[in-house]
């Protein structure tokens, strides 16, 4: 309906994964490619979680298209199922016709012509969609079959998406076995509301548009409020935030377009939150996928948390999550006000956004003191006089860990791993230099490293703690890790090679 007004060639914000929609930042990028490593050069069973609409099966999609043509890809979507048509799904889609025959009979041929793929060069990896809607019985049945190996080498991987429930199953005593074997996991976070205006701008591009950004800051902040950083949300209220503001004949998404589509969403809060979990790793020399969360918590932001259940029903928030969305842009943003709540609604709105609404008093502008400019030591001094040698200037905490890094990385018998606290494009001095002040308060700031890198294009930082010899030393280093930044980061492995050398 609204395309043409929007100069669009498609739905920007569908529901249903569509892989050239896919957004590679906020960590998923990195995600895909430390599956993709996992899948070709490793073994070991893997498992990706997040909440619902967090992004898996959009992940699952792009894992498909990423995978060489030697890995033949199973793909369950359905995984409701025993562990006989379990059986009877791989061999279907390995073209085996093994209808009616005994379980035995099936895995024996399975494993014949999993060798004889071996034999060729090629792998075979199951992905199991919504897996924690799997029994249990067939989830050992998943582990049976990764059982299956020719010498050293595993015949098939096993690549597990699921809800946090999935977590829980695996907690059984009776599935230890498989918890046991799951090598690489992964945890996809919402995304954070500094990204969401980047996601929203991605999916409007990807849709044909080719105009300024369209989600004013105090829209983009409401979308990120309400939506909890799913993904799945964003593109609801962005959708028929689109939609009000082509009702209403403007381009400009604005406050009032999204509480409109807040209100239309019929979304229920979910007052319990989970902690964030940290994205486990064990093995294997890669560099895993780091959240932005710990970004957000270096940001002095609070973090934004996970709903505990998966919800099966509509999602909304309730008037009281609104009216808390709406203080906090009229807090941070005492001029969008105006723009929350139309004049003709105003009257209509029901009391908790009419309260959040009003004038909010503007606090004194603060005094800043500047420098007087220094004058060239030639004016300022007498010919006869001597030079004045010019002033040391202190070196600053974020150049003294710059140094501190180059030379840890230009040693040759320096570790081989370090652990990555997070990354982050925003690199102004001041946000580094508070961070790093508090790591020296804990008296830690000589184990902090600080990698400069590119982040779609933008200058950013890489954080990193210590220099390790093995990956195991490194595992040990996450867990003595203060429990701040254990809170506050998802800490990762991160290899240290010759292309992270700085210029």
């Amino acid at each position: 309906m609204y395309l043409e007004h929007f100069g669009l060639t498609e739905p920007p914000f569908k529901i249903t994964p569509v892989t050239e929609f896919f957004f590679s930042g906020a960590n998923r990028g990195e995600i895909l490619d430390a599956l993709v490593y996992a899948i070709t050069d490793g073994e070991g069973i893997v498992k990706i979680s997040g909440e619902v609409g967090s992004g898996k099966t959009m992940l699952c999609r792009m894992l498909l298209d990423r995978l060489p043509s030697n890995i033949k890809a199973i793909y369950l979507a359905n995984p409701s199922m025993s562990r006989d048509e379990l059986l009877y799904a791989i061999a279907d889609r390995l073209d085996l016709d093994l209808e009616g025959k005994r379980v035995n009979i099936i895995l024996q041929t399975l494993q014949n012509h999993l060798e004889a793929m071996y034999e060729r060069g090629e792998r075979c990896v199951v992905l199991v969609d919504e897996a924690h809607a799997m029994p249990l019985e067939t989830l050992e049945e998943l582990r049976l079959l990764y059982n299956l190996q020719v010498g050293k080498h595993k015949l098939i991987q096993i690549v597990l998406f699921g809800q946090p429930e999935l977590d829980v199953k695996l907690e059984q005593t009776n599935m230890r076995q498989l918890k046991d074997r799951i090598v690489h996991h992964f945890n996809i976070l919402p995304i954070s509301r500094k990204v969401i205006n980047d996601y929203l701008m991605f999916r409007m591009r990807a849709a044909g548009y080719k105009g300024p950004d369209v989600f004013s800051p105090a829209a983009v902040q409401l979308i990120g409020k309400a939506s909890q950083g799913l993904m799945r949300r964003v593109n609801i209220l962005a959708d028929k935030s689109l939609l009000a503001a082509f009702v209403e004949n403007t381009h400009s998404i604005e406050s009032r377009h999204v509480l409109a589509a807040i209100r239309d969403s019929e979304m229920t809060s979910n007052r319990n939150l989970l902690n964030r979990k940290s994205i486990s790793m064990t093995g294997g020399a890669i560099l895993f996928a780091a959240t932005l969360a710990g970004a957000s918590w270096f940001m002095g932001q609070q973090n934004t948390h996970l709903p505990a259940q998966a919800a099966t029903q509509p999602i909304v928030v309730a008037q009281a999550d609104v009216a808390s969305a709406v203080a906090e842009v009229v807090a941070s943003s005492p001029a969008a006000a105006a723009t929350l709540v139309p004049p003709a609604e105003a009257a209509n709105a029901e009391a908790p956004v009419v309260a959040v609404a009003a004038p909010v008093e503007k606090s004194p502008a603060p005094v800043v003191a500047t420098k007087p400019a220094v004058k060239h030591a030639a004016a300022a001094t007498p010919a006869t006089a001597a030079p004045t040698a010019p002033v040391a200037q202190p070196q600053t905490m974020l150049q003294q860990r710059l140094d501190a890094t180059q030379a840890m990385l230009a040693k040759p018998e320096r570790g081989n791993v370090s652990i990555q606290l997070f990354y982050t494009d925003d690199i102004r001095p001041e946000r580094m230099e508070r961070f790093l002040g508090r790591a020296q308060r804990l008296g830690i700031l000589a184990e902090i490293y600080i990698v400069p890198i590119k982040l779609s294009g933008k200058d950013g930082y890489r954080v990193l703690f210590g220099n390790f010899s093995s990956n195991e030393a490194a595992l040990t280093g996450i867990q003595d890790l203060p429990q701040r930044y254990k809170d506050a980061f998802a800490p990762t492995l991160h290899m240290l090679d010759g292309s992270q050398n700085m210029p």
